[in-house]
């Protein structure tokens, strides 16, 4: 099982990262010998000219500490940093031109792998840890670059890569790994056409949600803000999803709601009802196990907050089926949750209409729209207990 931390909104520090990621890969196969490090393939398929620079950010497993590996896979651990923060050493690669791929070795690690078009991004360390690009804030120093990045565990149980859109959708790209036998496995690429499309369908959207969309003044489009920052930012309404809600909370008031949260467990059910306005969820012997107050929008966007998802065993896996739920607007159409079936996702006209846009433009359908889009395994993740190779692939943006 994988269980996503939401992480906080306007700084992070690399121990916060490192605790939400190494909890993002679960292990499959024990018995595979991987090595150190593995190659990972970086290949610039933009279109653009500008330069690419990258970064591989996190913990390094065998100790603990948090820094940055080099292009050969060495790791280099965070100086002490200060408050206000200081500037961070450079952990810069130099990525590949546009059309041209570059090798560099994934060393042991739980982080994330940045890339930033034309300017290298701008990472400041606090006494706590580095502190992440927070874009939602017009005042990070990395608010009008172009970058994006990718999430990854390799550990002795092999490698865990996705491409992630939890935070924000922006430059476009793919990830993949090589198995044993020779084939790859990819996810996280768009349909012919999905970039714009993507910005378009945001731009028609009614309610807000076109000012998600980040752009600079020079014309070029950044980042379309994931719904949660975009109330924070204030370019969403915070009512968004109060109409969705209160019907929710008006169902289940007279009928129930029932979770089976573990798909090889279909006799561990939750029974949900909503009483004097807090829904909760009974056992199979009629105990109570966990309550909800009725969430707002920025909870259910961010799988936090009143949709809080500890790593437990009862209300973690209850709160992240409720989270599906209310982001895919399956809760009043299906009692029974969690709802899989792709195709009765988002059909409520009041929905999370960034995931239903982004996931209609995904080649495979394929995203992390929201923390946990990995219910009943939507998300764009490939993985794998022997990997030979990993890659990342930069996709043209139109």
């Amino acid at each position: 099982m994988r269980v996503h931390t939401r992480w906080p909104a306007w700084a992070l520090a690399s121990a916060t990262l490192s605790a939400a990621l190494l909890t993002f890969g679960a292990p499959s196969r024990a018995e595979a010998a991987v090595p150190a490090t593995i190659p990972l393939t970086f290949t610039n398929n933009s279109g653009r000219s500008e330069q690419v620079y990258v970064y591989d950010l996190g913990t390094q497993l065998s100790t603990g500490k948090q820094g940055w590996a080099d292009a050969n896979g060495t790791f280099h651990a965070w100086p002490v940093g200060g408050n206000p923060p200081t500037p961070a050493p450079d952990a810069s690669i130099v990525g590949p031109a546009n059309g041209q791929s570059k090798t560099i070795q994934l060393p042991k690690f739980s982080g994330r792998i940045y890339f930033s078009f034309g300017q290298k991004l701008d990472f400041r360390v606090t006494t706590g840890g580095l502190v992440q690009p927070a874009v939602q804030n017009p005042s990070d120093p990395n608010h009008n670059i172009l970058f994006n990045w990718s999430e990854y565990t390799l550990n002795d149980s092999g490698l865990w890569l996705n491409s992630t859109q939890v935070d924000m959708f922006s430059a476009p790209y793919a990830v993949g790994v090589k198995l044993a036998d020779g084939t790859t496995k990819s996810t996280g690429h768009l349909k012919a056409g999905g970039y714009n499309a993507f910005y378009n369908a945001l731009r028609s959207q009614p309610g807000g949600w076109a000012n998600l969309i980040q752009t600079r003044s020079d014309g070029t489009v950044l980042r379309a803000l994931a719904p949660g920052h975009g109330i924070e930012a204030g370019a969403l309404p915070a009512t968004v999803m109060n109409d969705y809600i209160n019907r929710v909370w008006t169902k289940y008031s007279s009928s129930t709601l029932t979770v089976t949260p573990f798909g090889d467990q279909p006799n561990t059910k939750y029974f949900g009802r909503v009483s004097g306005g807090v829904m909760n969820f009974t056992n199979s012997s009629g105990a109570v196990v966990t309550s909800f107050q009725k969430p707002d929008a920025d909870s259910i966007f961010g799988c936090y907050k009143l949709l809080d998802a500890p790593n437990d065993l009862v209300r973690g896996p209850i709160s992240r089926t409720l989270c599906a739920g209310f982001n895919r607007t399956t809760l009043l159409t299906n009692p029974s949750q969690p709802d899989t079936t792709s195709a009765n996702f988002y059909a409520d006209a009041v929905t999370n209409q960034y995931a239903r846009n982004l996931h209609a433009q995904m080649a495979d359908g394929k995203a992390y729209a929201f923390a946990f889009d990995d219910v009943g395994n939507h998300e764009s993740l490939v993985n794998d207990g022997n990997p030979q190779q990993a890659f990342v692939t930069l996709d043209p943006f139109n």
